[in-house]
């Protein structure tokens, strides 16, 4: 368990930056092409580890079954929700979407709740509702408007929610390598085959020598991504999984703070703040949470 933590800790920590990367990076790119294109040197590289890692008689072993799953993960994770996504970002501004994005802890919390068997206790409320709140302040939210764009990208984190609660049950007989194989693989098969239903695929014939050198860089960093997060996700519950990721916020706040000169207001310092109380919120067990709870309110002025 302790492990798994730290496994997705460093996921987090990779996100972080992988956002403020990839921010540079997609610049110019048809976003579908860049993410058909990222999934698919994922997944190639992924079947190298592992063959190298001698674990290539796994994949032999698997059974019908099992191609379905990670087809399955493949589709509702790795390339239906990026296209929504994407989609939803043309019509809704960034911060109200990473917003939406965001509340994924929520659903997964209840989604664990009723197909995993993950406990819903107070520390579990108490931290959802300072991520929420937390990412809330820290994306400058004033306003908030159900657009098209907004219901898109609502859409497409139900689906990631549905690929984390599919992949956790998968994984109690797979590697997180080849889940995370799956998902990227079956993932740009499907990408590939929308690109060529909507004439795109070709747009990636004309692409410059500098933007296949993004890729090749924001592919290092999706592939440290999904390497450390499902290998965690094996043995950490989907929630807290979920909630540990927050701190690819803060990381990317501070990058922003320390390469583009970008100014933090106070609310956002509180953003930050409760994105931290959230996540331990979700990794403290029940027992130490609640004698710090009884230290705090007891504690004399």
């Amino acid at each position: 368990m302790k492990k798994g933590l730290w496994l997705v800790f460093f996921t987090a920590i990779i996100s972080g930056i992988s956002i403020f990367i990839n921010a540079f990076g997609v610049q110019g790119i048809n976003p579908f092409v860049f993410t058909g294109a990222k999934n698919l040197v994922v997944g190639i590289l992924l079947l190298s580890i592992i063959f190298f890692a001698k674990d290539f008689k796994s994949l032999k072993k698997l059974k019908v079954r099992d191609w379905r799953n990670l087809s399955l993960i493949g589709l509702v994770g790795g390339s239906i929700p990026f296209l929504l996504f994407f989609k939803g970002l043309q019509l809704a501004t960034p911060a109200q979407g990473s917003f939406v994005h965001k509340t994924m802890i929520v659903w997964v919390a209840i989604f664990a709740l009723f197909f995993l068997k993950e406990k819903l206790n107070f520390k579990i409320v108490i931290g959802a509702i300072a991520l929420l709140a937390g990412n809330f302040l820290l994306l400058k939210l004033s306003s908030f408007d159900l657009t098209l764009g907004i219901w898109l990208i609502f859409l497409a984190t139900l689906f990631w929610t549905a690929e984390i609660i599919i992949s956790k049950r998968v994984l109690t007989t797979l590697s997180g390598n080849t889940v995370a194989f799956g998902r990227m693989f079956f993932g740009s098969v499907f990408i590939m085959i929308f690109l060529l239903a909507t004439n795109q695929f070709s747009i990636a014939f004309t692409l410059s020598s500098t933007q296949f050198i993004w890729i090749f860089v924001t592919s290092a960093f999706l592939l440290g991504y999904v390497l450390t997060f499902y290998n965690g996700l094996k043995t950490v519950n989907a929630s807290t999984a979920v909630a540990i990721l927050a701190v690819g916020s803060v990381v990317t706040t501070l990058l922003n703070l320390i390469f583009l000169d970008k100014l933090i207001t106070l609310s956002q310092i509180a953003g930050l703040i409760l994105l931290v109380v959230g996540v331990l919120a979700f990794t403290l067990n029940v027992e130490t949470f609640k004698k710090l709870y009884s230290n705090f309110s007891t504690a004399k002025p």
